[in-house]
């Protein structure tokens, strides 16, 4: 298959074809939830409904992972190790001043609030130090591979809504390709192999369990393969950095490899083809099948409780539990960081 690099647009567009419910811009994001079931798909990316209150999960790990993003920088940039921490820790206590979380709540706020998260930083920091044998690759114009976000067409799109004058209006090129998108925490030169190193909080231990999860894996697979082609570099695979919140003693982290082939590569984007045209045809039919058997994975889909309802009546108890996010606020795989 030929896939290339698309260059980064200043402003995201619309992930969808103009005037159709037809995606043609794909993260891993979007895809598990594909991959999952096509009807939470529907309801998180086409309708772009959203639970009421902040997901400490999601506050938790996006700030964990700006911090040590900020640390990143700054020591490629020549600030020597107590320096960095000093500027991320500094960076982290400004963004999160107005995030305040009762640990009482809920046994997540317990583990996931903001003196924990500015704990876990400085656990991290300690812990690899100065001397991480784990060293920020820096790309040819001179920037630290540091939430690089990437873009990539494949060889093939969608094939209906091809409709050309519709896409000169857009600017849009004619055919449009899929494209696959997304975001490499960091790409890293680590016992002279080039990899991408994905970073994950839990409170779960750290065992060799935990780290099969992600073998195989939409979401390390996508990373593997765009570290390839965005970087054109022989990435092997990606380094799984977890790090376990622990109460009431220091954090605890564990790094895990996972590794890709050239032929489970291809394999992927075979399985991607396929995927993508059952998709398109979701969206041209306007039905989004339920797939019941993922109800009760991952501690339960936020959205079994519309489920069970009557088709009648899922849209009321909808719009009662959820927010409907405006189309520009809705999750957008063309948004880069």
């Amino acid at each position: 298959m030929n896939i290339a690099p698309s260059p980064l647009a200043p402003f995201p567009a619309s992930p969808f074809l103009p005037n159709t419910k037809i995606q043609y811009a794909w993260d891993s994001t979007s895809l598990g939830l594909l991959k999952t079931c096509p009807r939470l798909y529907q309801y998180t990316i086409i309708e772009g409904w959203s639970p009421r209150n902040e997901s400490i999960h999601l506050r938790f790990g996006g700030e964990y992972h700006a911090a040590l993003q900020d640390y990143d920088i700054a020591r490629a940039q020549g600030l020597a190790h107590e320096a960095a921490i000093h500027h991320c820790i500094h960076a982290l206590m400004e963004r999160t001043a107005d995030w305040i979380v009762d640990p009482t709540v809920s046994k997540a706020a317990q583990y996931k609030n903001r003196s924990s998260l500015v704990g876990l930083v400085v656990d991290y920091l300690d812990h690899y130090g100065p001397d991480d044998p784990a060293e920020t690759y820096i790309l040819a114009d001179g920037r630290p591979a540091v939430e690089l976000s990437f873009r990539f067409e494949l060889d093939f799109g969608p094939g209906h809504g091809q409709d050309e004058a519709m896409y000169e209006r857009t600017g849009m090129s004619f055919p449009q390709p899929y494209l696959l998108c997304g975001h490499l925490d960091r790409v890293v030169s680590f016992n002279d192999a080039l990899m991408v190193l994905d970073r994950k909080t839990t409170t779960t231990t750290l065992s060799s369990h935990w780290f099969n999860q992600w073998q195989p894996s939409n979401q390390m697979t996508l990373y593997t393969l765009a570290g390839r082609i965005v970087l054109d570099a022989p990435i092997r695979g990606v380094i799984i950095e977890g790090a376990q919140i622990l109460l009431d003693k220091p954090s605890r982290f564990v790094r895990g490899f996972t590794y890709r082939t050239q032929d489970q590569l291809d394999e992927w984007l075979g399985d991607i083809r396929v995927l993508l045209s059952q998709a398109e045809g979701y969206a041209t039919s306007g039905h989004w099948p339920m797939n019941d058997t993922s109800c009760d994975k991952f501690g339960g889909c936020r959205f079994r409780e519309i489920c069970s309802k009557s088709p009648a009546v899922r849209d009321k108890f909808l719009a009662a539990d959820f927010n409907q996010l405006p189309r520009a606020d809705r999750w957008n795989p063309l948004k880069s960081r």
